[in-house]
């Protein structure tokens, strides 16, 4: 005998949840713990799983529908069996890691004013997990932190959250690293609190961040001989980084590990980007079609490129391993992504900045006692500026289908910043609208703070096009790799003094190195030589700037 049960959303921890996906349809079997919708809030995108097997008869809720503990999700009908199990309740947690969980191990209780206390914070109550992934850890020891301010990232295959602290003060040990598993009650990190201690209070594990995205019904994925086959190369093993960092819900990730996608490598057509099941299998469908290219495609589905074998290094003497800073990985990446996507053509050139150099050297003193330090890359970010006005095409960006451009209207250029720990570009704005002066502020501000890693995010985004100088170290030309979205980028060289015929004579000039690298799908060569003797002859005369 057949028997009609009703699914309700479980404890979510909040008020009111809006939901972005409907996992199942009326007619779909289902088995127990599946998912069948997914929520999400400011903070929260969680999945909202069965409680029993069955046949969905009825769906209550939709796309863009905001619901409550208690509120009805589907009818389902179950045979008597299954029925036996208890319905789900509004009081009862589902068996995924919920937002609202209780108070982790007490800390150290209220001391008198002035007294230092060391306290604990552990994973609190994660559900029916038995251990989760560390995917993120955000704070590092003798970091200063807030009461509620996240710690950890963990990750389920339902589910991702922070992990926020119970104390506030100084981290003196961190016991988490990213790929740990833990469990409830396992130890994140202790906190050094001056003063008097906070109480423990009730903890929530705060899921990631995660934005809103239109309508995308994850279905469950057809059987593997139904699956489109890509290439079986070795380079296709995909890390487990590339879903950490995706942005896109558990139901997708997994959707896209199944069929072996790179999700770093896929366009999201969701709000903010968001990785929707449709782009992984657009993704798909144009790796097939590519058949023998990358454009598009992840590395070595298609085109078949050999991995690199691994070599055991110590067989030949003392060696150490040391990890990238998390700048390498995504520089290395980005680089890697780059030159296997964009046809790439570097136009070398030298441009006499003999004058420019002059008249850097006159302002020095006036400069210095308006306290602003003028170097000569601030005489490029202009005469770029100026160039760029006059080549349009340069300040543009290719569309993702490849069949149209974005011209730009604004002006602003990235400089790559050489730190500790990496290359960062920040970028200076509307370079058309400032002088000399204020860039060379605004530069300074932005390479000491890149240097201290105390950039926000949008000071690196935006660029019309990069430059790359390493005239302050030393060289006579390299190949920078374009920046995309960007089509351009120019590298500076250190200038030096050399004997130039000037139709009558040789006569000593200071000679910069200048590499233009360009995507060729934008631009041609032509238009590359172009650019570049224009360039050099703004640099040359900063008079010409005031032209453009």
């Amino acid at each position: 005998m057949a028997t009609s049960i009703e699914i309700r959303v479980p404890d979510i921890g909040e008020d009111s949840v809006e939901i972005i996906e409907v996992l199942v349809s009326p007619g779909e079997s289902i088995e127990a713990e599946q998912s069948l919708i997914t929520l999400e809030s400011d903070k929260a995108s969680m999945e909202i799983p069965s409680t029993h097997a069955g046949t969905v008869t009825e769906i209550s809720v939709a796309i863009g529908q905001e619901v409550s503990q208690g509120d009805l999700i589907a009818t389902v009908t179950a045979e008597e069996a299954a029925s036996e199990a208890p319905a789900a309740r509004a009081d009862e947690p589902a068996s995924m890691p919920t937002a609202e969980v209780p108070p982790p191990i007490p800390v150290a209780a209220t001391e008198p004013s002035g007294a230092t206390t060391t306290n604990q914070v552990v994973v609190p109550e994660i559900g029916d997990f038995e251990e989760i992934e560390v995917i993120e850890v955000l704070v590092s020891i003798g970091d200063t932190v807030e009461l509620d301010q996240s710690l950890i990232t963990l990750e389920s295959d339902k589910a991702s959250m922070e992990i926020p602290s119970s104390a506030a003060g100084k981290i003196i040990s961190l016991s988490a690293s990213i790929g740990d598993k833990l469990s409830q009650g396992a130890v994140i990190a202790e906190i050094e609190s001056t003063g008097t201690a906070t109480a423990p209070t009730p903890a929530k594990a705060t899921p990631a961040p995660a934005t809103k995205e239109p309508d995308a019904v994850a279905q469950s994925p057809a059987p593997a001989s139904n699956k489109p086959q890509l290439a079986t190369s070795p380079t296709q093993k995909i890390a487990d980084e590339s879903y950490r960092r995706a942005h896109a819900s558990p139901a997708v990730r997994k959707f896209a590990r199944e069929l072996g996608v790179d999700l770093l490598l896929v366009n999201g057509s969701g709000r903010k980007s968001r990785i929707l099941k449709e782009d992984v299998q657009q993704f798909v469908k144009a790796s097939l079609a590519s058949a023998g290219s990358n454009y598009g495609g992840a590395s070595g589905v298609g085109g078949g490129i050999p991995a690199i074998p691994e070599v055991d290094f110590s067989k030949f003497g003392e060696v150490e391993r040391v990890e990238m800073t998390r700048i390498n990985v995504l520089t290395s990446e980005n680089l890697h992504r780059a030159w296997l996507n964009l046809p790439m053509v570097t136009h070398h050139d030298e441009a006499d900045i003999t004058e420019t150099e002059n008249f850097r050297n006159s302002i020095k003193k006036e400069a210095a006692d308006m306290g602003v330090r003028v170097t000569g890359l601030v005489f490029h970010i202009k005469a770029l500026t100026a160039a760029l006005k006059q080549f349009p095409r340069f300040n543009s960006s290719l569309s993702a289908d490849g069949k149209s451009l974005f011209y730009k209207k604004y002006f602003n250029i990235g400089i790559a910043v050489d730190t500790p720990n990496g290359l960062v570009v920040p970028v200076l704005t509307d370079t058309d609208k400032k002088s000399i002066y204020e860039l060379s502020e605004e530069m300074t501000d932005l390479s000491t703070r890149a240097r201290e890693k105390k950039l926000k995010p949008s000071e690196m985004q935006g660029a019309s096009m990069t430059i790359s100088s390493l005239g302050g170290i030393g060289g006579s030309g390299f190949t920078p790799i374009v920046n995309p979205p960007e089509v351009a980028i120019l590298g500076i060289t250190r200038a030096k003094m050399q004997p130039v015929w000037n139709g009558e004579e040789f006569t000593p000039r200071l000679m910069c190195p200048l590499d233009l690298t360009y995507d060729h799908r934008v631009i041609d060569g032509a238009d590359g030589a172009r650019f570049m003797v224009h360039y050099c002859k703004v640099i040359g005369d900063i008079r010409k700037m005031l032209l453009y």
